[in-house]
């Protein structure tokens, strides 16, 4: 490891010791819009203190992480030529679990964060291409998850093979953006066509992000991690009580595509109140505007359909609040007027779109936003963005993030959805909560279905989408379906709008990459449970240990036995629980399960 400056200045090579010393931290962070209510920080911390430099190691039971501290002089930036970060691993045989970065050759590093995890040997990845973190390394059936936490004012980290020995990762950033044009999608974007020969220009003193090595003897253990929220700065927000998670009814992924009204539904005012109504009815707390209701390149043209203070106001009278959708370039460039703006108007956030990089740059961005928002009161979704590294912790308006590989996707494209549904949560999950947008009520087996950009549907089953609303960590959880859809299975939204997106507790309680997935989560003295597997039918047993004494109900809801042919093939039963209980449950191929547990007060 090393850091080397433009200046000459070189850190980590030939070290000459000055003193160090040894912490022990034992505390609890009370967590804010996270997956439990308290996280233990525990870890040993050594400090080792060079001429002009420190190095800081942590170690804790389930991993460790290490940083480097500038104290140069300087008053002017300092500029970072390069970053030394090699992850070296024993022996020659290991599996990777990796996601590889989708761009052009011009500038691997503008893309989306978003592609399907392939599992192959080390040293079969790909020269050329480089890897998005978190990325999962198996050696003699240990599991390292390798990511980064605490990213401020610095560009992310990709990894690449060690092209010499070919048995370990490098890390590799991103160039700092020198020249950039307008253009891309809808010509919101922000596109790099000029990079310098350094990757950042930052402050002479200052901490630099951790690199995180996520260790685990089981597999379920990565189910179930806090490494990048503990490694993450404390919140800068001093009253969070106005920032609420919750479920949202989505437009896009259905294609504004309502029925069964007298007038034609799309990006216009009627269409919006058909969603709210639907979402008052149904104690949904939020409802999107999605991509079309101001022009594309101005933030603050709202198009003649849209009578967006009508629709904030009659979204208010029937309890549910409106956060609006802006690709980031527009929002940058009018970020005060915007954010004053709509924050006036009743808005309570924005779904942010299209960075698509992960430069110094574009985080310095996420940053400026994630502040300015937290001024007005405006909770913030990253869309078309890179994976959290512990922003959602210092800024917990921030309330989640893309860079998955999500339900979109099967409005078209062919992947193997339900493999990358049980990854999910072992690799990109270890960097933070995901949006990956689910909750399809037309649900076809591996023969069935079919990529329709209009009326979409999901690979695998009813119970599997239903179960992902446990499974996936999501604080602002989409329902990516028509409206239409879920009052025809009013029985279905019944169940999941009894389903909380924030938790008290989390508990792992079995799994396997890319097999199968089982958590248990608890809210307020009520236990949430979820399990999804691939394509494999499979049988599960549910230890019921993680409960107190006493009698509980469960509300179970599972893969019917017909759901290997038609998806949307549920069963919905009601059975008594307590501590001792086993229970086994057959999952359907690409199928799933969910379950609402309360205690029983007599």
């Amino acid at each position: 490891i090393s850091m080397t400056f433009r200046n000459g200045e070189a850190i980590g090579r030939n070290p000459r010791l000055k003193k160090f010393s040894v912490e022990k931290v034992d505390e609890i962070i009370d967590a804010v819009i996270y997956k439990k209510r308290e996280v233990i920080d525990r870890y040993n911390e050594l400090k080792m203190q060079f001429r002009n430099y420190n190095l800081y190691f942590r170690a804790y039971d389930d991993g460790v992480a290490y940083r480097w501290e500038t104290n140069f002089k300087s008053k002017e930036p300092v500029a970072v030529q390069s970053e030394k970060a090699e992850f070296c691993f024993a022996g020659e045989d290991h599996d990777v679990t990796v996601g590889y970065v989708r761009a052009n050759e011009k500038d691997v590093y503008s893309q989306s964060f978003e592609n399907e995890y392939r599992t192959i040997n080390l040293k079969g990845m790909s020269d050329f291409w480089p890897a998005f973190t978190p990325i999962l390394v198996e050696q003699d059936g240990i599991k390292c998850g390798i990511t980064e936490a605490d990213l401020e004012d610095y560009p992310g980290m990709f990894l690449r093979i060690n092209k010499k020995t070919r048995q370990g990762l490098i890390a590799d950033f991103a160039p700092y953006p020198v020249e950039e044009v307008q253009g891309g999608h809808n010509n919101l974007q922000s596109l790099v066509v000029k990079r310098a020969d350094y990757t950042a220009k930052t402050k002479g003193d200052r901490t630099f992000p951790w690199r995180v090595v996520i260790i685990a003897d089981e597999d379920k253990d990565l189910l179930n991690n806090d490494m990048v929220y503990k490694l993450a700065s404390p919140c800068r927000i001093n009253d969070t009580s106005w920032i609420k998670p919750g479920k949202l009814a989505w437009d896009y992924w259905n294609a504004w595509n309502i029925y069964g009204v007298d007038f034609r539904a799309g990006i216009n005012t009627n269409t919006y109140l058909y969603y709210i109504d639907f979402a008052a009815k149904n104690g949904i707390e939020y409802v999107l505007l999605d991509e079309g209701w101001a022009e594309s390149t101005d933030i603050m043209k709202v198009v003649p359909e849209i009578d967006l203070p009508y629709i904030i106001r009659y979204a208010r009278l029937k309890g549910v609040s409106i956060l609006l959708w802006g690709g980031w370039l527009p929002l940058s460039q009018k970020m005060d007027e915007a954010l004053e703006h709509y924050a006036e108007l009743g808005v309570k956030g924005f779904k942010v779109d299209f960075m698509d990089r992960d430069d110094q740059k574009m985080v310095n961005f996420y940053y400026r936003l994630a502040q300015k928002a937290a001024e007005h009161n405006l909770i913030i979704d990253f869309h078309g963005a890179y994976k959290p590294t512990g922003l959602q912790r210092t800024y917990p308006n921030v309330i989640n993030f893309e860079g998955v590989y999500g339900l979109e996707y099967l409005k078209g494209d062919y992947p193997d959805m339900p493999f990358n549904d049980v990854t999910i949560p072992y690799i990109r999950m270890l960097a933070g909560p995901v949006d990956y947008t689910p909750g399809a009520m037309v649900n076809a087996n591996k023969e069935s279905y079919r990529g329709i950009h209009s009326i979409p549907m999901s690979q695998g089953t009813r119970a599997h989408q239903v179960a992902l609303y446990v499974v996936f960590e999501s604080p602002l959880n989409m329902l990516a379906d028509s409206p239409n859809n879920y009052m025809k299975e009013q029985e279905t939204t019944d169940f999941l709008r009894q389903i909380p997106t924030v938790f008290d507790q989390t508990v792992a309680l079995d799994g396997k990459v890319g097999e199968y997935a089982v958590i248990a989560r608890e809210k307020s003295d009520i236990w949430y449970l979820g399990a999804i597997t691939n394509w494999e039918t499979r049988e599960i047993t549910i230890d019921f240990s993680f409960l107190k004494e006493g009698n509980w109900q469960m509300e179970l809801f599972r893969d019917g036995v017909n759901a290997d042919r038609n998806g949307n093939d549920y069963k919905r039963e009601v059975i008594n629980v307590n501590i001792n209980s086993k229970i086994k449950v057959s999952l359907a191929p690409g199928g799933g399960m969910a379950a609402i547990i309360r205690k029983i007060n007599h």
